[in-house]
Parts: structure tokens; sequence; C-alpha cells
């Protein structure tokens, strides 16, 4: 009886509408008699278990993330510029909020001992601060609810937002006490205290930069008018958050080969432990799928690449830049990912790849990726290849992002050494094979090429923050991150430049992986007679240079992407909330 209440309780709460005015007018779920159904740790555990789901990126938040990184053949508005205020929805969604709070208010309502009920507080705490720093990367303030709400409380029902400052703070305590309350035993899919403090150093260094490089734009201010300080305090809390996990000794980077450690971390049927804190875990079991091989290898999903400024950020094997090449930008495939990074042959298909349980070679597939760069990190063996059958986990926290964390925090407090480098980002960079970087040679001599891209790092660190930029960006493409670190850094405007695929001199055959057989052919006119496994390009019309007749591959050349500095670092909130509750005030541009 107990667990039918309990369904029944989930249920409810499941379905409540998005609507912030339709769910807080709910009956209080208080009535279903939560004394009778949080008696036991089960039950606390079942309740808890239902945020994951409704809190946690989903498997396409992670992988499927469009900025400038990966490209697909179409774009969304947001990325485009033409993002328009939704009349309801665009994620202001509360009811993830309201089933933690009714948790909060009503845990200890079974007459269970707090050495009982304090791990699953601890956990719903946890939750609570991720929704709420999700909701304060989209929109900036928002109102703060630390309890579930009666139907007639019109003071909170139309509650103004919180300044950022305020939401953060409260974002924090919950972190602390969760900190102090989670299990300490490992788990790769479960919340733990690690987990606690990842999520504490990606929230202090998010809040720490978006303070620091928005101190003087419109985003520098909260919807009252208030500076937003305190970037060092957060940046130091990133450092100590950070440092905590560091010093644990729970989390190594997995290491095997060079050549295969970095792509070994993602396609591994199971989760890698010794470096992954938290994934989604797929089952074919209890038939619970992900679709990263579909969307990597049938054209369904808008064929998705990187994009050609992203591969040109790779360093060579020697550490030196590739940009730094004499005729670096007219370089064909084939020869442009020879000596790279060996991390971007782990991301995409190049000379000599294969699939897993296969040994036959395979060049990109232009069928599947509208640059040629095709994605190859997260896709598992061809079995996997139909709609919604991938099975390999996808990490929401590793210990790489930790160690990035760390060494960003400390330079842009100022305080980084030699030391942390070789405790934090080295330790990447020897996973594969790459040498160390030294932080004296990258501030004394900053990469032109990456100083065009983010022009507002100053300083005596702009050499190595730069050199950090560049290993933060490689080491987590496609796992969720580019959009709201180009947010925190002020660096919107990279959105707006033309995306671009590899470069082709002209009409010809061409072979991509070095084998001697062509791959595809670009022409002009008639197509010509076509040979079996061979991609056929009419140029000017499945295909467009940038220079004509050559040069790069120009994606979505008829779209004009803007990015407008005073508007689109925070999300509209939709007019129908502003109806609704006119204390709320909308955000700067929109």
């Amino acid at each position: 009886m107990k667990k039918d209440i309990l369904f029944i309780l989930l249920l409810a709460a499941g379905l409540m509408s998005s609507c912030k005015k339709s769910f807080l007018n709910q009956q209080p779920l208080s009535q279903l008699s939560p004394g009778s159904s949080f008696s036991s740790a089960d039950e606390l555990q079942l309740y808890i278990n239902s945020f994951y789901n409704d809190v946690l990126p989903s498997f396409t938040d992670i992988y499927s993330n469009t900025t400038d990184n990966i490209i697909t053949a179409q774009l969304s508005q947001q990325l485009i510029g033409n993002l328009t205020v939704p009349v309801s929805g665009g994620g202001w969604s509360w009811s993830a909020l309201r089933n933690i709070n009714f948790f909060l208010q009503n845990y200890s309502k079974g007459g269970l001992t707090g050495n009982i009920t304090a791990p699953y507080v601890g956990a719903a705490r946890f939750f609570r601060a991720y929704f709420y720093f999700k909701m304060v990367q989209q929109f900036g303030d928002v109102p703060w609810y630390s309890g579930a709400i009666n139907a007639n409380d019109s003071s909170l029902l139309l509650k103004p937002r919180d300044s950022r400052m305020l939401v953060i703070d409260s974002v924090l305590a919950d972190l602390d006490y969760a900190i102090a309350n989670l299990p300490t035993q490992k788990s790769v899919d479960q919340i733990t205290k690690w987990t606690a403090l990842a999520l504490k150093s990606r929230v202090c260094l998010y809040e720490g930069t978006w303070r620091k490089y928005h101190a003087n734009d419109v985003f520098g201010k909260d919807s009252y008018g208030h500076p937003l300080t305190g970037a060092d305090s957060l940046l130091q809390e990133c450092v100590d958050a950070s440092n905590a996990l560091m010093n644990s000794g729970q989390y190594t980077i997995y290491t095997s080969t060079p050549d295969q450690a970095y792509a070994e971390l993602f396609n591994s049927p199971t989760p890698i432990s010794s470096e992954v804190i938290l994934a989604r875990t797929f089952s074919a079991a209890l038939q619970v799928y992900q679709n990263v091989n579909y969307y990597t290898v049938s054209p369904s999903y808008g064929k998705p690449g990187l994009n050609q400024e992203l591969v040109n950020t790779y360093l060579m094997k020697d550490d030196s830049s590739f940009t730094d090449i004499p005729g670096y930008d007219t370089m064909q495939f084939y020869q442009s990912v020879q000596n790279r990074d060996p991390r971007l042959l782990q991301t995409v298909r190049g000379p000599g790849y294969t699939r897993l349980g296969s040994t036959k070679e395979l060049a990109p597939d232009f069928g599947a990726t509208v640059t040629g760069y095709q994605l190859t990190k997260f896709v598992g063996p061809a079995s996997q290849d139909p709609i919604s059958k991938s099975l390999n986990p996808l990490p929401i926290f590793r210990y790489a992002e930790i160690l990035l964390n760390y060494a960003e925090a400390k330079a842009e407090l100022g305080t980084l050494t030699q030391a942390d480098i070789d405790k934090s980002i080295k330790l990447l960079r020897d996973r594969v094979g790459m040498p160390d970087l030294n932080m004296a040679y990258a501030n004394a001599n900053p990469d032109p090429y990456m100083e065009s891209e983010y022009p507002n790092v100053t300083g005596s660190n702009k050499g190595v923050l730069l050199e950090i930029r560049r290993e933060r960006r490689i080491e987590l493409v496609m796992e969720g991150f580019r959009w709201n670190d180009l947010m925190r850094w002020a660096a919107g405007a990279l959105l707006a430049k033309q995306f671009y695929g590899e470069y082709f001199p002209g009409p010809g055959s061409y072979d991509l992986n070095g084998d001697g057989k062509p791959d595809v052919v670009i022409y002009t006119g008639a197509e010509p007679p076509t040979q079996q496994g061979v991609v056929y390009l009419q140029l000017g019309s499945d295909i467009t240079l940038s220079d004509g007749n050559s040069g790069n591959i120009i994606i979505n050349g008829d779209i004009t992407k803007t990015f407008h500095e005073n508007r689109d670092y925070l999300d509209p909130i939709p007019t129908q909330e502003l109806l609704l509750n006119p204390n709320l005030k909308q955000n700067p541009g929109w």
C-alpha cells in the first residue's frame, strides 16, 4: 500500500504543468499523507530516484549541443540569433523544483531519525542546486523557492525575481549540505559527496567568470541594478572544491595508449569509474537506450561535423600551433590531420579509423557529415547504429573537467603556478602523449589564433589562459559545455562567425584516408559515372566552397547569423509568465 501511495504521488507530480501559475496552484501534495510515504529508507530513495530524469541532462543534451563546435545542416533559431520571446515554455518550467521542495518539506514526517534521512536530504538539495544553477545560466535572476507553495499564498505566487547573487548563495548552501551529508562511496550512477563537489566546482567557475567578464556590460548587474560582486571569492571556492576532489584520491585520469585512451573513455560499454564521477547509463535488458550512433552515421540529424575553426585549434604533436604552419588554411584533409594532438583523430574519422569490432578502415562519410569531420566520439559498434540503440554511458561529470576548472580558476585569480599546471593540465596531455604545457612560455608567447578568438582575455596570465581554454574546448567537446563557456566568457560573438568545413582546391576526386581509393568526388555539370562507396557532390548545389571553385566548405552560407551582445547572453521569460505575474521583469533586450 505504501508503494502504491508513493507511485500515485510521483505520477501526480510528473503530470503537473510546466506553467508556473498552474503548477503552483495545485492542491498541496502534503495532503497525500507523506507521513505514510516516507517511513523507510527505501521509500525516501524511491522518491529521490525521480529527480535523476527530471533534473539531470538528457542524452541529447550531452552530445548534440550545436554551437561553434559541432555544425549541422540546420541551425537553431538561438544559434542564428533569431530567437523570439515564446508565449510559454522556453525553459521556464518549475515542476521539478516543486517535487524536490515537496520532499524537503515532508521527508521528516515519516518519523525516521536524522542519521537515516540526512543522505537523502543531501541528494534532494544537490538536485535543487542543479536545478537552480541551470535556471540561472538560462535566465539570470529567478525567484528562489525553498518550499512547496500553498495555493493561496499570493505573496509567493506573485514573487518577483531574486538576484542571481542570492540564488547562487542558496545553491552553494545546498551544495555544502550535500557535500557534508552524501555518501562517500563512489558511484557512477548515484549522487555522492564527490558529485556534489564536482557540481560546486562547476557552479563557482561559471559564476565567478560570468561576474568577471560581464562586469562592464548590462549582464554585470542583477535585475535590480545591483552590480554582481564576489567574482574572486567564487573562483577561490572553485579552486577549493576542485582541490578537495583532487586530494581525495578517489579519481584519476584514465590511460592506456596515447592513440586509444581518449576514445576508449567514451566508447566503453561500461563507465570507466576511475575518471567518470557521474554518468547516464543504459541497458538493453531494461530497453533503455541513447542515440549517439544514429546521430553520427545517418543523415537524419543534420549530418553533424566539427567546425573547421575548432579543428584549427588542435595543436601539433610537438606542441606547436597548427595555425603557425604556412599554408595551413589550404591544406587538404589527409595532410592536415597528420601529427596532430591525438584527441583529434579520437574525435573524428581520419586515416586508419575502424569501427569497434571491425578491421575495415573507413574514411569520413560525406553522406553523414556536413563538414567532412565526421564525429566518432561516443560511437559504439555498428550493431548499435539503428535509431535509439546505443548503449555506452554518457558522462555528466568526469575528473578531467575538475582539473580544467582548477587550472582556469587559478589562472583567473592570478595564483596559478607551474606546479598547478603539472597536477592538472599535464595529466590530460599525458593521457595522449602531448608535451607539457609550459606556463612561462605560454605567457611570453600568446598564440595569435587564440588571441583573435578571445580578444577580452588580458593580463599577465593571458597566454596560459588561452591555452587552458584550448584544452577545455578540445577535451570536453561534445559533452555539453561549449554554449555555457561562451556565455560566461562574454564570447558570444564567436557564434556569429561563418561556419566552415574542410578545404578542397576545386572539383576532382579525393582520397581522404590515404588508402589510394577515392572517397568523395566534387564535380560540375553532369554527374560522372559513379563508383560504389564514393560520395558525389555537385559544386554549387550539394557543396559550396568559400572561394567559388575552391576553398573551405561553407555551412549554411545563405543564413545570416548575428549575436546581440546586449540581449543574447540570457534567454527571454515567456510572455505568458509576465502576464500571470506582473512582478516579473523581462531580461535585457527582449
